[in-house]
């Protein structure tokens, strides 16, 4: 019931413009948010590459509504593309489609996510596309592909497992060599496409991370690149200690290395989990969004974790 209140205000345009203009709001979300500009964001990755821990960064942003604002959207990924290259980070990009004009023409699209993947070629580093509501995921897979077979290995995709069809799209990815960042999902779903119970979300989620492994060992078992930003073929993406848990012993007793296997969790979120798998080894790489558009990231984040709400609450009471 919370998690889709909050998903569901998250989409309200008077909720995002009362609570954005909200000195509190922003004071919260500053936990989850790096900031609004690319320094910012440089800030954030610095101090997490100082104790051992990558990044991917995230201009914050969804649904172009213009090709201008998508040309928009592509320029701030080229900036902080080329501000990661000068300061020598270890971190590389996360982007969202529908950002780049998914919605208005996938050639459009097609061509905004040439020109970053071209970009991170020039700057040597990696992008990740992220997964967004079921309605956009058969185009999103298919200008994936279409990029990678055009040569463009410097990809990745993203897996929710949440939805029933995450494991046929799994498979697909692993054939070609595709690096997977495996997520639960943080959209409000119909229970024709997606799992309704947490227990079953959990489940898929250990299934696919197993897939996922084995599909790592047949490609090679391939490790981190020692720049940071070219991820394992395997990322799990999660603050779940049982997901985690269950992800690095499955790895271990198939014989995946530590250096093949990566944590991927969300800025502000379970730093000492963070801190700890850094220390055991593995590759932690931590999601920075930064942006003026956080609002709908921002309730997303209340809406997938309790403690998210009661550090709201929390705040709130203290004013």
């Amino acid at each position: 019931m919370m998690r889709a209140f909050f998903i569901s205000i998250s989409k309200l345009a008077w909720a995002q413009k009362a609570i954005t203009h909200w000195k509190l709001a922003w004071r919260v979300s500053s936990r989850f948010i790096a900031g609004e500009t690319a320094a910012d964001a440089v800030e954030a990755v610095r101090k997490l590459n100082a104790v051992g821990i990558l990044a991917t960064v995230d201009h914050l942003g969804e649904h172009s509504h213009t090709p201008a604002d998508a040309d928009l959207a592509v320029n701030n990924i080229l900036i902080i593309l080329e501000e990661i290259q000068k300061a020598g980070l270890q971190a590389n990009v996360s982007i969202k489609l529908s950002q780049f004009g998914l919605a208005l023409d996938p050639d459009l699209a097609y061509a905004n996510l040439v020109r970053v993947l071209m970009k991170g070629r020039e700057c040597n580093n990696f992008v990740s596309v992220d997964m967004e509501d079921s309605g956009l995921l058969p185009a999103t897979l298919s200008l994936i592909y279409r990029v990678w077979e055009q040569g463009f290995d410097n990809l990745g995709a993203v897996i929710q497992s949440y939805l029933y069809r995450s494991e046929v799209d799994l498979g697909q990815l692993l054939e070609r060599g595709i690096a997977v960042r495996l997520v639960k999902g943080a959209y409000q779903e119909k229970p024709d496409v997606a799992y309704r119970r947490r227990k079953e979300v959990d489940a898929n989620f250990d299934r696919l991370a197993d897939v996922l492994i084995q599909g790592a060992i047949k490609r090679g078992k391939r490790s981190v690149s020692k720049d940071g930003r070219f991820p394992p073929l395997t990322a799990i993406a999660s603050h779940d200690l049982k997901r985690v848990r269950f992800a690095a012993l499955t790895a271990k007793q198939q014989g995946l290395p530590k250096s093949a296997l990566e944590f991927q969790m969300l800025y502000g979120i379970r730093r000492a989990l963070q801190w700890d798998l850094a220390a055991q080894g593995y590759p932690v790489r931590v999601y920075i969004p930064y942006g003026t558009h956080w609002y709908p990231y921002f309730m997303r984040r209340l809406a997938e974790r309790p403690a998210n709400v009661r550090f709201f609450l929390s705040s709130l009471l203290q004013q």
